[in-house]
C-alpha cells in the first residue's frame, strides 16, 4: 500500500553538507518527494515534535542537538513507506546500523545521528502535520 513517510534531515547532516547525498539516496530507493523544506526548530516545535521522550534521560540532549542548527523536513511517498525508509536509514545506535544505510554512513553519534524518520503510518501523519501545517486540510495519507 502506498503512503507518505517523514524524513528529517538533522542539525549535523546539514553542517556536513550531507543533504543531497542523503536525498539522493532516498531518491535511488523509490522514495518520490512529495514536500520538502529547509527550517530550524524552535523551542515550542520541538518538545511538541518529541513528546514522547519528554522526561527521557536523553531529552535534554535531543532538544539542545535539534534547537541548534538547519534541518530539512521532507514528506516522502512510495509503497510501504514507512518500514522501507526505516530499514534505509539504520538503527539509531550507529554501532548497530548497517554498512549502506543513512546512518552508518552520516552519523555522529546515536544522538547526532543524521536523520528522523516516522516510525508507523499513524505517527507519520501527526509529524507531517507538524511540519508542514498547510497540508492538515488535504487528504495526505
Amino acid at each position: 500500500m502506498e503512503h507518505n513517510t517523514l524524513l528529517i534531515i538533522k542539525p549535523n547532516a546539514t553542517a556536513k553538507n550531507k543533504v543531497g547525498a542523503i536525498i539522493k539516496m532516498v531518491e535511488d530507493h523509490g522514495f518520490i518527494i512529495e514536500r520538502i523544506k529547509m527550517f530550524r526548530f524552535d523551542e515550542k516545535l520541538a518538545k511538541e515534535f518529541y513528546t514522547e521522550h519528554i522526561g527521557k534521560p536523553f531529552f535534554g540532549r535531543l532538544m539542545e542537538f535539534m534547537l541548534s542548527g538547519t534541518v530539512v523536513g521532507v514528506v516522502l511517498h512510495r509503497d510501504s513507506a514507512v518500514p522501507l525508509l526505516r530499514e534505509l536509514i539504520g538503527n539509531t545506535i550507529i554501532g548497530k546500523a548497517k554498512a549502506g544505510t543513512i546512518r552508518y554512513l552520516f552519523a555522529d553519534t546515536s544522538t547526532r545521528n543524521a536523520v528522523h524518520a516516522s516510525d508507523s503510518i499513524a505517527r507519520a501523519k501527526v509529524e507531517i502535520e507538524l511540519i508542514f501545517p498547510e497540508l492538515k486540510q488535504e487528504n495526505f495519507s
